[in-house]
């Protein structure tokens, strides 16, 4: 079975739905290809670094409420071993970091680069919004940091990547994260484990009797 996922890596649902998926797996049966799709929460620029619960406050309601979403969701993060720190996550426009993303995929290491660049931004407090620290990131899962920003520097991938984004959009896609599984059956939001088996397992019987 193909399992796409929409997400962005600025995302905490995005970060725990992944692994939550990852837990659903250790108990399905069934053999499976998962793909990154990609997505941005906010396509808008960020001017400069930018503590993320200062952005956020000011699209939220103010920093009360921020810390109370973030409270919540950090404790959903830590049920499934992830270390949300949103006291050190920068702001940032992601849209380089899903060229990495897909500069990555094509030399094996897709999984390790989302991995990275989540653990990079929520745990680390690193600007993946800035190249360098793309970079860093890349060299740090083994691909070589000279490489990436060569790349990164240059446009290979931006064409792509903007198709892949409209995409997403003319799909219907409008949060994540999304998962489409087999190609036409969609779950949205970061299900648990229980719920996200159960679907693949009844994706795969409507395969199967459909076949």
């Amino acid at each position: 079975m193909e399992i796409d996922i929409y997400a962005d890596v600025v995302c905490p649902w995005c970060w725990i739905g992944r692994r939550r998926l990852d837990k659903a797996l250790a108990s399905y049966d069934g053999k499976v290809t998962v793909r990154h799709r990609p997505f941005q929460l906010d396509p808008s620029p960020v001017a400069g670094p930018v503590p993320l619960l200062d952005s956020l406050a000011a699209k939220f309601g103010g920093s009360e409420r921020v810390r109370q979403m973030t409270a919540q969701v950090t404790k959903a993060g830590a049920s499934v071993g992830l270390d949300l720190n949103f006291e050190r996550a920068i702001a940032a426009n992601t849209f380089d970091a899903h060229r990495l993303i897909n500069w990555a995929t094509e030399r094996g290491h897709g999984d390790e680069a989302v991995e990275a660049l989540h653990r990079a931004h929520f745990t680390d407090g690193v600007d993946i919004g800035s190249r360098d620290a793309l970079a860093g990131v890349a060299a740090a899962i083994g691909l070589g940091g000279t490489a990436a920003r060569r790349f990164l520097d240059s446009a290979e991938g931006t064409a792509e990547l903007t198709a892949e984004l409209a995409a997403a959009r003319q799909l219907g896609v409008t949060s994540v994260p999304t998962f489409v599984l087999a190609g036409k059956y969609v779950v949205t939001g970061a299900q648990e484990p229980d719920a996200l088996l159960a679907a693949l397992t009844e994706v795969d019987k409507r395969e199967s009797s459909a076949n």
